[in-house]
């Protein structure tokens, strides 16, 4: 009896440094940056507790509302852009095309690099009189200029661009995963029936492929979150701060500026849309399970 007690108890007992890890890291990092945000926290931890001040005066800072105004606008374009072309590429795969398994290497290695590297390469794509630029007015076209990476206007779009280009091949092979579980004999019946190919993806592929989906939303959703190293690699924020994202907001103030209450209640408040997002999808997975 002992011995079986001992067998069942082993597993847990292996994973008990890393719920240590995970209580005392994320847990406590969390409730520990949520006290802060409720001091008057500057250079150093303060005892000083000033309530909701720090928040009002995020909410007050013309910085954050930017930032905000940024992430969002960037939010929207880099999951559709991402999604849609991952999921074509996916498609695209799945036909049995010659030479798949290359295919799939280079459209998923862009996911290997960091967003530091891939913030450069695409500084120097962007930038005015160099890459892009260069090679289009190498063509004859001598009135060509792309200079969105230096314009207040289009910047945030460069970001786009360069996020969309490395996550669509994480995309890809979450969705060309889900497309290989599709039953063949749907493939059979709809070409037996006489149904298009993109009805048989868009009415019934794509609703089977909903927790693949909820799962792509959920990293890409993270990831817009979390959105600092392209920004800084490509545009330091700039022109001016034309591109600034919170994760940088929150960064800057915390090293550069000294103000570690401010910093915990910019961080704080970048934690809820990633809440928001887990939620449903923790709920769905709990219900899932249960059933």
């Amino acid at each position: 009896m002992a011995t079986r007690s001992l067998t069942r108890a082993t597993p847990y007992a292996a994973l008990l440094p890393m719920a240590v890890v995970a209580v005392l890291g994320y847990l406590g990092a969390g409730l520990w940056t949520f006290y802060l945000s409720l001091t008057a926290s500057r250079t150093f931890p303060s005892a000083h507790v000033i309530g909701l001040a720090q928040y009002h005066r995020l909410f007050d800072n013309e910085r954050w509302m930017l930032s905000l105004h940024n992430l969002a606008a960037y939010g929207a374009l880099f999951v559709l852009a991402s999604l849609v072309i991952g999921a074509l590429l996916a498609v695209f795969i799945d036909q049995n095309v010659t030479g798949e398994g290359v295919l799939r290497t280079v459209f998923l290695y862009p996911y290997a690099m960091s967003f530091v590297a891939t913030g450069l390469v695409w500084q120097w794509l962007l930038s005015p009189g160099d890459g892009i630029d260069s090679a289009i007015r190498a063509l004859g076209f001598d009135g060509f200029r792309f200079d969105w990476i230096v314009s207040q206007d289009h910047v945030i779009y460069t970001v786009v661009i360069a996020t969309v280009w490395q996550a669509s091949g994480l995309v890809m092979a979450l969705m060309l995963a889900g497309l290989r579980g599709v039953d063949p004999e749907i493939w059979k019946a709809a070409r037996l029936d006489g149904i298009p190919a993109w009805r048989v993806y868009a009415q019934i592929v794509l609703p089977m492929l909903w927790p693949t989906v909820a799962t792509v939303l959920l990293l890409l959703g993270t990831a817009v979150a979390k959105l600092y190293d392209a920004v800084v690699a490509m545009t330091q924020g700039g022109p001016g701060i034309a591109s600034e994202v919170p994760a940088k907001f929150i960064m800057d103030h915390l090293f550069l500026r000294s103000n570690v209450g401010l910093a915990s209640a910019g961080a704080v408040v970048l934690l809820v849309p990633v809440l928001a997002l887990l939620a449903p999808y923790a709920y769905a997975r709990s219900r899932k399970e249960a059933a």
